[in-house]
């Protein structure tokens, strides 16, 4: 693309740009001319070729952008979903890149993580309140790692990290994968074995959310498929909310205290709503939405995004590139 220096500007979140980009911010101005940031808010008028942004994230319309970013070829988007702002750029004809990537391994180790202890019965065993020993008698309902069966519902990329990670060495975890997008054969080679929602409800130890954040999924997870969890089954949520039906997976966990929901997410997040039943449920784990990148894992983020500008720079293939038909699937 030439020899000469191309302008880049950083947008957003003046916090968020300072600790993502942190060590990557220097790697990029050794190639690119970085002109005046915009930092919370505005609008910028800029001649750079290039934004590099993360968590806050304008949104921009067409005529915006065509005025005000005359020469922008690319945005980078060290965080994971673009759904808030890219297709403005993608129908005006700038390429938009996303750590989608990078956000999903710390959420699949998360997810791994969850569910070897709720193989193990640690969710059913842990000695929460009081002074007297409970013993939950976890040897007798839960099977351990070896020969355990869990559930994945949604077969994007943390699903998949998540497969991989679960059928591979001494693990030896079948794994129960439901996704509409995906057929029987490329599941097998990922590992797992395509199912129905209602045969991962019904057969499996451990249940783990992965869907994408759609109007079409939103309350796809209800009553009627909670109501099908075997006696001490544990169901993880770290994706979305939304794919809850809050009313009906209570239900379900009331009617059975054996059964135990693990959630990373709710909805609405952070925190649930006061006076949910979820904060007073003992068959309830709630966390405040920990799963995804953290503390130093947030600079994987911005690395990836350097690592795919510099592909694109150089002409070869990028990894990470968002299309419009991409947005009507990913989260």
């Amino acid at each position: 693309m030439g020899n000469e220096r191309k302008k880049a500007v950083f947008i957003g979140s003046a916090y968020n740009i300072a600790r993502v980009y942190e060590g990557t911010a220097e790697k990029l101005a050794e190639t690119l001319d970085f002109v005046e940031p915009v930092y919370d808010g505005g609008l910028p008028r800029s001649d750079a070729d290039y934004i590099f942004t993360t968590w806050g994230m304008m949104r921009f319309s067409k005529e915006q952008i065509a005025d005000r970013f005359p020469n922008l070829k690319a945005v980078f988007y060290a965080a994971g979903s673009v759904q808030s702002f890219a297709r403005e750029f993608i129908a005006s004809g700038v390429k938009v890149f996303s750590a989608w990537g990078a956000n999903a391994v710390p959420v699949a180790q998360f997810t791994v993580a969850e569910t070897l202890l709720a193989l193990k019965g640690w969710f059913a065993s842990v000695h929460r309140s009081g002074d007297t020993w409970k013993n939950h008698g976890a040897a007798g309902i839960y099977p351990g790692i070896m020969g355990g069966k869990v559930g994945i519902i949604g077969a994007g990329m943390i699903g998949k990290m998540v497969i991989s990670a679960l059928s591979s060495g001494e693990l030896r975890v079948e794994v129960l994968v439901y996704d509409k997008f995906m057929d029987g054969e490329a599941i097998s080679k990922l590992g797992g074995r395509k199912a129905t929602l209602e045969e991962i409800f019904s057969e499996c130890d451990v249940i783990s959310n992965h869907l994408a954040n759609l109007p079409a999924t939103v309350g796809m997870l209800g009553y009627e498929l909670f109501s099908r969890m075997r006696p001490g089954a544990v169901f993880i949520n770290t994706g979305r909310g939304a794919q809850v039906d809050a009313e009906g997976m209570i239900r379900a966990l009331s009617e059975d205290r054996s059964r135990i929901a693990v959630l990373d997410v709710t909805d609405p997040e952070e925190p649930p709503r006061a006076g949910s039943p979820l904060y007073a449920m003992e068959n309830v784990f709630l966390t405040p939405h920990i799963a995804g990148s953290m503390g130093n894992e947030v600079r994987r983020m911005a690395e990836y995004m350097y690592d795919d500008f510099k592909r694109y720079e150089a002409g070869i293939p990028t990894l990470y590139e968002v299309t419009e038909r991409m947005l009507d699937t990913m989260a």
